[in-house]
Parts: C-alpha cells; structure tokens; sequence
C-alpha cells in the first residue's frame, strides 16, 4: 500500500481494467475525462497474430468437427451391432 496519495504502486501501470465509476455508487463522479469510451482505442493487430489467431480458431473447429463425427460413427456401430 502507498504511504501517500502521491507515491505510486511499482506494479500499477495506469490502465483501467474494471471500471467502477458506476452510477448510484456513492464514490461516483459525473463527466469524469479519464474515463474511456467502451469501444475505445485498440491496438491493431500484426498479421503474424491475425494468422495464428485464424489458426487456433481453425484447429479448435476442426477439434469439435471430429468430435461429432466420431460420436456419430459410435453411433452408427452402435445401432450396427448391438441394437438391430
């Protein structure tokens, strides 16, 4: 914890994860400028991570792709040889 409101925590960086400026809350402030708009500025991203994030997007569809064939083809056995 801080000594005084002027020293900083080293392990602050500054940026606002959950705002908690919330109307009816009795630490609410009203037209607040460090607040920012949801939907703000993002950093856009490098194409090497908009491919790898395509291609962990792929593989996790492919995953439950081959998930319900496979449950369907134990099916299919199943009602091949035990059922009829």
């Amino acid at each position: 914890m801080p000594k005084s409101m002027n020293e900083i925590d080293p392990e602050d960086d500054g940026r606002t994860i959950a705002d908690m400026n919330v109307d009816g809350m009795p630490w609410y402030v009203q037209g607040d400028e460090n607040r920012t708009a949801p939907g703000g500025r993002h950093e856009q991203m490098t194409d090497e991570e908009v491919r790898a994030y395509r291609f962990a997007a792929l593989k996790a569809a492919l995953l439950v792709a081959l998930i319900f064939i496979g449950a369907f083809f134990l099916f299919l056995l199943f009602c091949d040889f035990i059922w009829f």
